[in-house]
């Protein structure tokens, strides 16, 4: 058996590493500044330590435009290079400084917990946008040259003395004819704004012009550096260290174009088993159900990774808006993406968790502003507890049921409120509710005279939500009001006696199918009471909620394709029923029938067009 070393030759890599380690080459940017804050903050661990003792000086970095050399320079005040370092840290691919760094002092200071990088390839990202690449570079160590190295993306390159004087490293691309967008101004704006708003240093980017008053009230212009990061955003402050307004504030440099304040949020602040940091918001959603996924934003160490965070973050959490920060969260090798372990799955489940118990905490805290947010919240609550079993068994303490008297109650207050009237002959539990108060207001009231409590349940989900809480609720069915006749909605042993004879429902049934379509109604008899509509057209619940679920995305598809069926009901105990059928002519008979049938499906809203013509001058005709 022979062993042997794969032979990876530079010229061959090169390329590959300037094509494709990155889909987006204007990640190159974030990868450099990335370095220059790396190369800050050691300065600042070797000082804190003793291991540097001059000043530290202006830390800034900054980024320079220079289009008529068509070059732009990143520059830092950090710890710099000697030419030892340039050769060992810059010219072997995949050598990570950084990891070399953490290593050698993580059993000295926290602060190293700070620094960025990771794989030694992020330097090399460069190339993808430069014809030359200049490092000239200036060690903090007593005694040292300053050192000029340069490649033109070959494996060859240069290293020579340097005149720099200052402690730090300028990074000079010479951009290609075929990237010369990064030579513009608004371009490199975009992308510092990006990936670097959040970095732990100051970054500058040109000036700002901007007036000041004195005393006097003379105005002059003052020039100032264009800072364009917040370099200690709120999630990198403990909690007690920030005031509301602080996390409003925040929330607004987060999203801009958003104009309401959030509802409240969750500042997450781990550090044990794994290390995670941020703020989620809670906007106000109202029966907004269009799922954003790019709401949440994912740092490494305040670098901006993406605002795809699936992996860690469950669908429902995605209707929120924030941060989350975690070193401990496994990237990419550009670190682009997530790429999915067991730490991922133990954050996702913290956030969820930690999401409900802020919610049972404002419900416990103040029940009255919780229901004022109900409205605001439901959709995100009813999507988490349809999604996730164990933010279920949290939410079921605070989830809220609204009726149409606009009061809230608990699923166990709601239980205990409905039992006594609305339990079947076989024991089970009736929760009666509507989708739509306005359009079903005769049913609602047809409940409500009975003594039933009408549930509004009008969420983009809610038809998943029932179907979902019927496997929940011991011994419950949901049962829409428009589905049956206000006598049936909760089958009872107890009926009405009928005043038609069945030979009587018999004549008037061959009328009725004579009037109204038998694809579309199916004719049924009912005693009802007096003060009930004499012909009422319901939904059957189940063939209803099998199409609505078919059309939000669930359910058999098989339903969606079928035509819309009703069931028309003949209140046989209504005086105008029985004056129709006393009625001795045809003409009139007929027409009085269809009057009651054309204001039956008026109340559904399925009276239109030349139906709805015919309809009105018949009322006309009637009344005069």
């Amino acid at each position: 058996m022979a062993t042997g070393k794969i032979n990876v030759q530079t010229e061959n890599i090169f390329p590959i590493i300037k094509k494709f380690l990155y889909s987006d080459h204007e990640i190159f940017l974030r990868e450099l500044v990335s370095n220059a804050v790396d190369a800050t903050q050691k300065i600042k661990v070797l000082s804190s330590l003793g291991e540097f003792k001059g000043e530290l000086g202006d830390l800034k970095i900054e980024v320079k435009l220079d289009k008529d050399k068509k070059t732009l320079t990143i520059s830092d005040h950090g710890i710099g290079m000697t030419s030892d370092e340039v050769e060992k840290y810059i010219t072997q691919v995949a050598f990570s400084g950084a990891e070399e760094f953490v290593k050698q002092y993580k059993d000295k200071t926290d602060a190293v917990n700070n620094i960025i990088g990771h794989f030694g390839l992020g330097f090399f990202s460069a190339f993808m946008v430069s014809a030359k690449v200049e490092v000239i570079t200036h060690s903090f160590k007593d005694g040292s040259e300053a050192v000029r190295w340069e490649c033109d993306g070959s494996p060859d390159y240069t290293i020579s003395s340097s005149d720099k004087k200052d402690r730090g490293t300028d990074i000079v691309l010479h951009i290609a004819e075929d990237s010369l967008e990064f030579l513009e101004k608004e371009r490199i704006t975009h992308i510092l704004n990006k990936y670097c708003k959040f970095l732990p240093v100051e970054i500058k980017f040109g000036e700002q012009e901007h007036t000041e008053k004195d005393e006097a009230g003379k105005e002059t212009k003052v020039i100032t550096d264009n800072i364009i990061n917040n370099p200690r955003p709120a999630w990198t402050h403990k909690p007690t260290e920030l005031k509301d307004e602080d996390y409003k504030s925040f929330y607004h440099e987060l999203y801009p174009a958003t104009f309401e304040d959030p509802l409240f949020w969750i500042h997450l602040n781990v550090d044990y088993p794994f290390n995670l940091t941020g703020v989620l918001y809670f906007p106000r959603l109202k029966n907004n159900f269009e799922i954003q996924k790019d709401r949440i934003q994912l740092y490494c160490n305040q670098v901006f990774v993406t605002n795809t965070v699936g992996e860690i973050v469950p669908d429902f959490l995605s209707l929120l808006q924030g941060v989350i920060d975690s070193p401990d969260i496994p990237l990419n090798v550009s670190r682009s993406y997530l790429q999915s372990d067991s730490n991922v799955k133990k954050i996702s489940a913290h956030i969820t968790k930690k999401v409900a118990d802020k919610l049972e905490e404002l419900y416990k805290k103040d029940r009255t502003d919780f229901e004022q947010k109900w409205e605001d919240i439901r959709v995100f609550v009813q999507y988490g507890m349809l999604s996730e079993e164990k933010f279920f068994e949290k939410a079921k303490n605070f989830a809220l049921f609204k009726n149409t008297e606009g009061k809230c109650f608990t699923f166990d207050e709601y239980e205990n409120h409905i039992k006594p009237l609305q339990t079947d002959k076989d024991k089970k539990l009736v929760y009666l509710y509507t989708n739509h108060p306005t359009d079903q207001h005769p049913y609602v009231e047809a409940a409500k005279a009975r003594g039933y409590d009408v549930l509004v349940m009008d969420s983009p989900i809610d038809v998943h939500y029932v179907n979902f809480l019927e496997s929940k609720l011991k011994d419950s069915t949901f049962v829409r009001v428009d589905s049956d006749t206000a006598e049936r909605l909760i089958k009872k042993d107890d009926g009405m006696p009928s005043k038609l004879s069945e030979e009587e429902q018999k004549s008037l049934q061959g009328l009725v199918e004579e009037i109204m379509p038998k694809d579309k109604f199916k004719v049924e008899f009912e005693a009802l009471s007096e003060t009930d509509q004499p012909i009422v057209i319901t939904r059957p619940e189940f063939m209803r909620r099998m199409k609505d679920m078919s059309a939000m995305g669930g359910g058999n598809n098989f339903y969606g394709t079928l035509p819309d069926m009703h069931n028309l009901v003949v209140n046989t105990n209504h005086p105008l029923i029985a004056k129709i059928v006393e009625e001795k002519d045809a003409s009139r008979k007929k027409q009085l029938l269809r009057q009651a049938s054309d204001l039956a499906m008026l109340s559904q809203g399925l009276l239109k067009g030349e139906s709805l013509s015919t309809f009105i001058k018949r009322s006309v005709e009637l009344i005069g």
